[in-house]
């Protein structure tokens, strides 16, 4: 584990320190690059703006001349409330504010031109994190108090130009990965084996692992002023080892610590994407993005000091997916471009399944952006987006537990973000 431990701590090192906040559906994160920030990331698997485009479709680097560097970050400010009664034979209110902290999440993106026909690339970003947070006056932390995934993504591409019209590349994608979950007693409960504090965990587990995946893209120029991109990034495989504790794996002592392990899939994605140049100042772009959340079904922890049985951690239930994005490039002057754009992002799960440690729901984005060349070799990118979340209801129960009660009630918020990018050709 310490050589895991310093594997993501250089990786991270090379991307400034990872810090992330979910903004797209589930656990995802849309911001690779500043760039795309400012036009809500519509058009992207058919954009090449600068080297960051191989991060969500390989084959663009075939439009990238010579070798180009782009580098950035966005910071993410969420503001996600819950709020409820928890039903316990009386209806006790209950609410938690912020349970999602600010993050930054950077990126670092390098493009070669081998020839006429041959283009490697390397990226570091990451696809995948959040991290929540629900305080110790929060009445349902039963459910769940805590939850995190935290991910960091080294991505060699290779693209080849077929000809004109038609390009495909391709890329390794080593996934970082570590994660936890935290259910805890909200208040003093009397229990067979005696007095169970406030605060005490009644499950946690926490793990970390290292695993591959790969990415396949195409693009096809129909002429000078039409291209259509398509990716799709394969499903990556986590297994957390680490270790868990609480009342539910030793009652007699919950803080015992036992060696385990839990296994995440981060699902798979795919995304179409256009751009359309309809003057010589104005281009639209648009998206259609799928993720595989239905592959997310529950987390479950495989502890061989307790038997062959995996233990239960929290049933999720996700369905897939799906987000639909539509950007504008204008070309102001020689020097400078303004971008804007809308998505829409469906939620993940329905009312039933939703979670107060991941309150999913519907998202509307609203993005502008600039570009600015300072040098015909250096260009300065920046974005602002502001995402509504759509309020969403949610029920919370443990299924053989009645004494734990339920909790009814919604997720509130809204998150707004803001990013730089500085990208040099030589």
């Amino acid at each position: 584990m310490k050589k895991n431990n310093i594997t993501i701590a250089l990786a991270a090192a090379l991307t400034f320190g990872v810090s992330t906040s979910a903004t797209a559906a589930g656990f995802q994160l849309a911001e690779y690059s500043a760039t795309g920030l400012g036009r809500a990331f519509a058009g992207e698997a058919a954009m090449a703006d600068n080297a960051g485009a191989q991060f969500r479709n390989p084959a663009m680097l075939t439009y990238l001349k010579g070798t180009q560097v782009s580098t950035g970050a966005i910071y993410v400010d969420p503001n996600i409330d819950v709020k409820g009664d928890l039903n316990v034979g009386m209806a006790i209110p209950t609410e938690a504010k912020d349970i999602a902290g600010s993050a930054v999440i950077p990126n670092f993106y390098l493009s070669h031109q081998l020839n006429d026909q041959v283009f490697l690339g390397l990226a570091f970003s990451t696809n995948y994190g959040m991290e929540t947070e629900l305080g110790g006056d929060f009445k349902a932390t039963q459910f769940g108090n805590q939850a995190k995934v935290h991910s960091v993504e080294i991505n060699p591409n290779i693209a080849y130009k077929i000809n004109e019209q038609f390009s495909v590349g391709a890329g390794i994608r080593y996934v970082m990965g570590e994660g936890h979950f935290g259910a805890t007693n909200p208040a003093d409960m009397s229990t067979p084996v005696g007095t169970l504090p406030k605060g005490t965990n009644l499950k946690y587990m926490e793990g970390e692992d290292n695993a591959w995946g790969w990415q396949l893209g195409t693009a096809w120029q129909i002429n000078d002023d039409n291209r259509i991109g398509f990716n799709y990034r394969s499903a990556v495989d986590l297994n957390l080892e680490g270790h868990a504790e609480g009342f539910s794996f030793n009652p007699m002592n919950p803080e015992q610590k036992f060696d385990g392990s839990m296994e995440l899939s981060l699902p798979a994605t795919a995304e179409l994407a256009s751009f359309h140049q309809l003057t010589e100042q104005l281009a639209i772009h648009a998206s259609f993005n799928w993720t595989d959340w239905s592959s997310f079904e529950k987390l479950e922890a495989n502890i061989p000091a307790l038997g062959s049985d995996k233990k239960l951690i929290k049933q999720e239930n996700w369905k897939d997916n799906y987000r639909l994005a539509v950007g504008s490039t204008y070309q102001l002057n020689q020097a400078v471009v303004l971008r804007t754009g809308v998505a829409y992002d469906t939620s993940a799960v329905n009312d039933d399944n939703r979670t107060q440690t991941i309150p999913e729901t519907d998202r509307l984005w609203l993005s502008v952006g600039a570009g600015y060349q300072v040098t015909k070799a250096f260009t300065l990118d920046a974005g602002f987006t502001y995402i509504f979340a759509k309020d969403a209801s949610m029920t919370e129960k443990e299924t053989g537990h009645p004494e734990l009660g339920q909790f009814t009630g919604e997720t509130t918020g809204n998150v707004w973000l803001v990013g730089v990018q500085a990208s040099y050709r030589f």
